[in-house]
């Protein structure tokens, strides 16, 4: 079995952290969807997906979303919030070949008018040793170029849709 791999990233919206948290508890998967939706249309792309470019070689893959948890949390010196979503998410079409990420996404306030969106997501390359050969090359920049653009299209559209 290969080992899994972390992948982190970090975006912020300028808006309050009581706006976000909100936005995202009330219906992640819409804010998710609008999100990478209004991505894929700037960039003249037909589906909602993961799109990424290695390399002059476009790598897209529609995704499949889940929301396993929503936690709320405050902790500590200055008592902060924080909201934990537990997610998970696989291809949409051929799943074996892609790698299924577990993450969580926490959102707290950096400000008073700043909220930080932070990612932590790890996932096991497919296809055993050759999956792992592959994401040892190509396959990990991939993912990861695949979660910054995820955060912060979805950073983007919170800054948008919260005016």
């Amino acid at each position: 079995m290969s080992k899994e791999r972390e992948i982190r990233c970090y975006d912020y919206v300028n808006h309050p952290y009581d706006q976000v948290r909100e936005a995202l508890s009330r219906d992640p998967l819409a804010v998710f969807q609008s999100a990478t939706k209004a991505a894929a249309s700037r960039a003249r792309t037909v589906a909602s997906a993961l799109r990424v470019e290695v390399g002059g070689i476009g790598v897209e893959a529609d995704i499949k979303i889940s929301v396993k948890d929503i936690e709320e949390t405050v902790s500590g010196f200055m008592n902060s919030p924080t909201t934990r979503l537990h997610l998970a998410w696989e291809a949409a079409n051929m799943a074996h070949l892609f790698p299924l990420m577990n993450a969580v996404l926490s959102v707290y306030p950096l400000t008073g008018t700043e909220t930080q969106l932070d990612f932590l997501g790890l996932y096991q390359p497919p296809l055993g040793a050759f999956g792992k050969a592959v994401d040892a090359v190509a396959g990990h920049r991939i993912a990861e170029v695949s979660v910054h653009r995820f955060v912060n299209d979805v950073a983007e559209h919170l800054r948008k849709a919260l005016k």
